[in-house]
């Protein structure tokens, strides 16, 4: 399973320190917070401080993060070491999760997915779309950028040309170090979707899929 530790050597490469925001009040209640701002707890902010302390002798030059509360909350506290302001995308918001959206996750298991979750080739598309606009606007830098468990996974699985079922996942606060550039980013983005695609085609029931993604759901979030 990939973990996130593979890096490219390239002139001009773009080295990104990805996060996952700190423990959240609905993450310790097991509630499916998806495009909701969510709030850290206490061990949300105290893993924030440990991951600011982590990166604090690293040559950061910018910081980026989800524009949802709890990620700026995360990301704020990693960048205040290094004086930088935080900067946000919407590229990098979680997963909506429609119907899922605000739902007890163990609850969740079996369910059949609701039409209005965000569709996994989408996520992978945002997911692609984010690292062409960090590699764009960030060349031979070195960028933090503080998102959600499942858009980090989506991230993840661009970068390494690769499905998400593939892709260890983040705890919170846990740092992966990816370097790459928009033309390494095109190849593998275009090779995620087409093992997506194919491990989508290659499902027997649309009953098994259903069941299978909301097991994901429950314990990937």
């Amino acid at each position: 399973m990939y973990n996130g530790e593979k890096t490219v050597e390239e002139s001009g490469a773009t080295t990104l320190f990805l996060v996952r925001h700190g423990e959240t009040v609905d993450n310790a209640r097991q509630i499916m917070q998806g495009q909701t701002q969510g709030c850290l707890n206490e061990k949300g902010r105290e893993q924030a401080q440990q991951v600011a302390q982590r990166l604090a002798g690293e040559a950061i030059d910018a910081v980026v993060a989800s524009d949802l509360h709890r990620a700026i909350q995360t990301a704020e506290i990693i960048a205040a070491p290094h004086g930088l302001p935080v900067r946000t995308t919407k590229l990098l918001r979680e997963r909506d999760w429609g119907g899922f959206t605000g739902r007890y996750i163990p609850d969740l298991k079996g369910e059949v997915w609701p039409d209005d979750i965000e569709s996994e080739q989408a996520l992978l598309q945002r997911a692609a779309d984010f690292l062409q606009y960090i590699t764009a606007t960030y060349p031979g830098k070195r960028v933090v950028a503080v998102g959600h468990g499942i858009i980090n996974k989506a991230i993840l699985s661009v970068y390494a040309g690769c499905t998400m079922r593939e892709v260890q996942r983040m705890m919170n606060a846990e740092v992966r170090i990816l370097t790459t550039t928009a033309e390494r980013t095109a190849a593998s983005a275009a090779a995620a979707m087409a093992a997506t695609a194919a491990a989508a085609s290659s499902k027997t029931s649309t009953t098994g899929a259903a069941t299978a993604g909301a097991t994901t759901a429950a314990t990937a979030e």
